[in-house]
């Protein structure tokens, strides 16, 4: 991955503060094969040292060391092909999963709000009223990354009108009713096509639903959702660490330990994280998985305070800073990005308060 690499080494700072090469993210991430790490081979994915979403967590990891707005892409339009991947949906999945994986179809998640409802945090923000066989959506869906204007795709829980099971359904950038924002002026990540979409009785026909009972499969997808998520994290984490060990051993200064032991909890957080999508543990034990989301972004902050301690006043000197003021900007994101940790916490107290 050097071409990719050095691609986004050289134009994070254009991705973070400017919308001019937002249109230029998926391809780059798309010719290095990044949306195809996880995916089955039979279905068009490429190989990885697990065969399963642990290689796309590390892929996102990977490309945020560089840049968290292309990272922020990647995990949208992966997050949507595993949908698609967990879904009984194998129409849907055949007829769209071929443009997901080559770039020419964005994909978003769509489902941030739909997370939340499964924590009961929020109400769903999308209604659905039952036409024929499928479904009309009515609603907002404030924030989503990745939508392309060119041609996206996108996924949304529904509440139907009648108050039967929720489900999930996609909708087209093409669709009648489907409006799409302009791009949300954002202090950070400003390449990454983050937009708002209103729905105004879009039809969604039986073959866009991908699933029919939206709570059982929401917990199903979550783990990945969140894990890759928790990707940005992570390598956001380590290029901050990595910047701090080098300025640290470089002035022979008193930060080393403090710098090696956040590594080791880096390590030993990814483990924890990369374990518990594997085994399937956090599909019945969120709040396992909520912890170390939480964890995760402590540590972020953590990490960014000692490369600006190691770093000193030299941070603050444009000539000198190598990305520093980028990463402290993408760092105030991780916290909250839905789920927020605020919403997290709020979710592990109702869940402790429910167990006592």
């Amino acid at each position: 991955m050097a071409t990719l690499h050095d691609w986004l080494t050289q134009n994070a700072d254009t991705l973070d503060q400017s919308e001019s090469l937002s249109d230029d993210v998926m391809p780059a991430l798309a010719a290095h094969g990044s949306f195809r790490a996880g995916v089955p081979l039979a279905l068009g994915g490429e190989p990885g040292e697990y065969g399963d979403v642990r290689d796309a967590i590390l892929g996102i990891a990977d490309v945020a060391r560089c840049s968290v707005t292309a990272a922020f892409v990647y995990w949208g339009q992966r997050s949507f092909i595993e949908y698609l991947l967990q879904s009984s949906n194998t129409a849907l999945r055949d007829r769209l999963l071929p443009a997901l994986l080559d770039g020419s179809l964005a994909g978003a998640t769509g489902l941030s709000n739909a997370m939340k409802f499964l924590s009961g945090m929020e109400p769903l923000s999308v209604q659905g009223t039952a036409d024929g066989d499928g479904w009309r959506l009515n609603g907002k869906l404030a924030w989503i990354t990745n939508l392309r204007p060119q041609r996206f795709v996108a996924a949304a829980a529904v509440a139907p009108a009648d108050g039967s099971t929720p489900l999930v359904a996609m909708f087209a950038s093409g669709d009648d009713g489907v409006q799409r924002s302009d791009n949300l002026q954002l202090i950070a990540m400003r390449g990454s096509h983050t937009a708002a979409v209103r729905l105004e009785n879009v039809a969604a026909p039986a073959d866009y639903v991908i699933a029919t009972q939206a709570p059982e499969w929401l917990a199903r997808v979550r783990p990945a959702f969140l894990g890759m998520q928790c990707g940005m994290s992570i390598g956001l984490a380590a290029a901050s660490l990595d910047k701090a060990s080098q300025v640290a051993a470089a002035a022979r200064g008193q930060l080393g330990e403090q710098i090696a032991a956040a590594q080791q909890a880096l390590a030993a957080l990814t483990a924890q994280l990369l374990d518990g999508v594997a085994d399937g543990r956090f599909v019945t034990a969120a709040p396992s998985m909520f912890k170390l989301r939480i964890a995760l972004a402590e540590l972020v902050q953590q990490a960014l305070t000692l490369e600006l301690q190691a770093k000193g006043g030299h941070a603050y000197l444009v000539q000198e800073e190598d990305g520093f003021a980028r990463r402290w900007r993408e760092s105030a994101f991780i916290p909250v990005i839905t789920p927020s940790i605020t919403q997290l916490q709020a979710a592990l107290a109702k869940h402790a308060a429910a167990t006592q």
